[in-house]
């Protein structure tokens, strides 16, 4: 376990008893300009942590942040980045701000931080990001390059073949002089772009200590691991849930956090005596990971608007209509599976639902004793268009029979 430092106190006045470039790396999530006060409880509910983000002008928030940010770019290394975590009440406060401090051209990167959230009744788009600004001190900085998986789309021609551009300036696939392709050698993968695609952490989220805006574990790790080596001091002078200090000590890096709540500190201590870390089936994966809704069995539902369930047995769709506010859920049978079985299903995934209507769409009738149809009064069968139309067509050829037996009959007599 490397050293790992947490002072409680104005990040101000501590940071002005640090010496001159003894950071390797700033990380800082400063107040956001949000003007709230901002507090969660604990998952056992028996502890409420709280702070106030509230100022009495963008002025006293400028002058707030700069003084720090001055000490900030003192303790920073000749070698190092800062990392600055903001959101749209603040970014554009945020980047005049390093501009004026770090300098126009030391500016890296505007990270997009990218999240699913629940959506709300707010007549606007739903946010669904926060911005990390990334600058460096100087030319000569700390780069650690990281590479992701090739696009599924990306041709096979684009990884294996070496690029150059034409005489018009234009990228072209290169050929040798005898007009063979020109490997472009091993594939490290596609280097990582500005938008990160990260969960926002989840409230029964292992590592979620309760603490209001605490951010993920594997946010921090990717700047840590993109902008430090092992050893190298990593500061957080608003350290608050303590995850900057946690991930840094987890990438042996040595690490300082600063916090004017006591509360914050004692949690960041806790946490590094117990760090928990959430794995992300997300990132392991990939989000198509988790579209497993048959899309051949949802054809049956074309022409209704319909919203696709993923990872549920019980439930294919929820109709987009609904009747006073209840929904109206929707699954299909199966080939192979009985009336019964999937009236089952269906009736114990919508349990707790508050569903207007149940529909269960048949598609086999093979089998299909008079009394299963009795068994679930809450649900509405409709047949399957599949199972109409053979219906008619058998209706049609016992009609067309028995008028052949009508004629026979008619002939011998």
């Amino acid at each position: 376990m490397m050293r790992a430092e947490v002072y409680e106190g104005d990040c101000l006045e501590i940071l002005k008893t640090l010496p001159n470039d003894s950071a390797n790396l700033i990380y800082l999530d400063p107040p956001f300009f949000t003007q709230k006060v901002h507090s969660l409880r604990t998952r056992d509910r028996l502890k409420e942590f709280s702070f106030k983000d509230i100022w009495a002008s963008h002025e006293e928030y400028i002058a707030f942040l700069r003084v720090r940010l001055l000490e900030m770019y003192r303790v920073l290394s000749g070698a190092g980045s800062i990392f600055f975590h903001c959101d749209r009440n603040s970014s554009h406060i945020a980047r005049l701000l390093l501009d004026e401090i770090f300098g126009e051209a030391m500016f890296r990167s505007e990270i997009i931080w990218h999240y699913r959230r629940w959506s709300n009744a707010a007549a606007s788009l739903l946010p669904a990001h926060q911005t990390v600004y990334y600058y460096t001190k100087s030319d000569s900085y700390t780069f650690n390059s990281i590479y992701e998986d090739y696009s599924p789309s990306t041709n096979v021609d684009q990884i294996l073949q070496r690029r150059k551009r034409d005489e018009y300036g234009k990228s072209a696939y290169e050929r040798s002089d005898s007009g063979e392709i020109v490997p472009n050698g091993g594939k490290k993968g596609v280097p990582l772009c500005d938008v990160w695609d990260i969960p926002y952490l989840n409230p029964k989220a292992k590592e979620r200590v309760g603490y209001p805006t605490q951010k993920p574990i594997l946010l921090l790790e990717r700047i840590i691991r993109l902008a430090s080596r092992e050893g190298d001091l990593v500061l957080d002078p608003f350290c608050g849930s303590g995850t900057t200090v946690v991930t840094a000590n987890m990438l042996r890096r040595c690490a300082v956090g600063i916090d004017i709540s006591h509360e914050a500190v004692e949690i960041t201590k806790d946490r590094l005596h117990n760090p928990e870390k959430s794995e992300s089936n997300l990132l392991e994966k990939g989000r198509e990971s988790y579209i497993n809704a048959d899309q051949e069995i949802l054809r049956l539902l074309d022409g209704i608007s319909f919203v696709p369930v993923q990872r549920n047995r019980g439930i294919d769709a929820i109709l987009r209509d609904d009747v006073n506010g209840h929904p109206i859920l929707v699954r299909i049978q199966r080939p192979h599976e009985s009336l019964l079985d999937a009236a089952n299903l269906l009736f114990k995934a919508a349990k707790g639902k508050s569903a207007a209507i149940l529909f269960l769409v048949i598609t086999n009738k093979e089998g299909l004793l008079f009394a299963e149809s009795q068994m679930f009064p809450e649900i509405t069968l409709v047949d399957a268009p599949s199972l109409i139309m053979k219906e008619i067509i058998s209706r049609r050829k016992n009609l067309e029979s028995a008028r052949t037996a009508e004629k026979l009959v008619d002939i011998v007599i």
